[in-house]
């Protein structure tokens, strides 16, 4: 496969990943200003902006910080990258420089969506149906990953499409897990308090592992509990353990002139979440464990990069 193809089928992948990340973040977000403190919400208003690097960019746009406003920036705002917008729009358009390496089902799928996208309102979006609009969002992107795994060839495109799929995964794993651990920091006295509770119930709701929590778990929300669960838990879909097995089986199945040093690493992250044991990353601290797992991840996607979609 040429490298400009496996790029495109890669990225088309990660920006349908992460407009459904984006939408679970908003929708989240939504819910902790609408029902927390007036002193937390403008904490929860930033956590997005912060945790996608985003905080100049958005005040270069709005001078006021509000959830109307962080709404229209991240899901409409065609100058911001990470929109839910412009990442649709761009998975729909590697999708048509690469038809013939996908199936008819998933181009459809991406340009009903983008075609959907375009012709919704803004009022739809900002206003009392902005959570309809994260479901849809969300529905959108399980369909085009349920109909890429039920028809694409297990080929090439499909092995590219899984890495840049659950590649992205982690990365919005990670980031999450740090939003509240960094950012959403309450205060001593409100360590296991009902703010507190609320957020790791929003963190975990925005997973969808809630109800996997208390699956495994059947006891009220602890911290470290969560941490196990979404770094160290195999079963949990959106666990970083989970997603990099994936990744590895992804990257075992591509033959690549000079992919070891891709490979080793991916191969070394996921022995790292094999081995590690939640109290001894809890003693090192989460926000650090975190911070080195973005870390690997970003460099990761620079050997995959080299490896397989063209020199950087």
């Amino acid at each position: 496969m040429l490298s400009r193809v496996a790029d495109r089928i890669f990225w088309l992948s990660r920006h349908v990943e992460r407009a459904e990340n984006m939408a679970r973040v908003l929708g989240v977000t939504s819910n902790l200003v609408l029902y927390g403190s007036r002193e937390t919400q403008e904490q929860s208003l930033l956590a997005p902006l912060s945790s996608t690097g985003m905080v100049d960019a958005y005040f270069a746009r709005h001078r006021k910080l509000d959830l109307v406003n962080l709404i229209r920036f991240f899901a409409l705002d065609e100058r911001n990258p990470s929109s839910i917008y412009s990442l649709l729009k761009q998975a729909r358009e590697n999708a048509h420089e690469v038809r013939w390496q996908i199936t008819s089902e998933m181009w459809e799928t991406l340009n009903t969506t983008w075609l959907e996208l375009r012709a919704a309102r803004p009022a739809r979006v900002t206003g009392a149906g902005a959570n309809d609009f994260f479901e849809w969002v969300k529905r959108r992107s399980h369909l085009f990953r349920g109909v890429t795994y039920g028809t694409i060839l297990r080929g090439e495109a499909f092995n590219f499409s899984r890495l840049g799929t659950f590649l992205e995964r982690a990365d919005n794993t990670v980031r999450i897990l740090d939003t509240k651990y960094y950012i959403l920091l309450p205060r001593v006295e409100d360590v296991g308090g009902a703010l507190d509770y609320y957020q790791w119930s929003a963190l975990l709701r925005s997973v969808s592992a809630y109800e996997t929590y208390r699956a495994l778990y059947h006891d009220e929300i602890f911290p470290i509990r969560v941490a196990e669960l979404l770094i160290l838990e195999r079963r949990m879909p959106r666990s970083l353990a989970a997603c990099f097995e994936q990744i590895g089986q992804a990257m075992e199945r591509i033959q690549g002139q000079h992919d070891q040093a891709a490979k080793r690493l991916a191969a070394e992250i996921a022995a790292r979440l094999t081995y590690s044991n939640i109290d001894e990353i809890f003693e090192t601290g989460v926000h650090e464990y975190v911070d080195a797992c973005l870390a690997d991840i970003n460099e990761l996607t620079l050997r995959i990069q080299r490896a397989y979609l063209g020199a950087v």
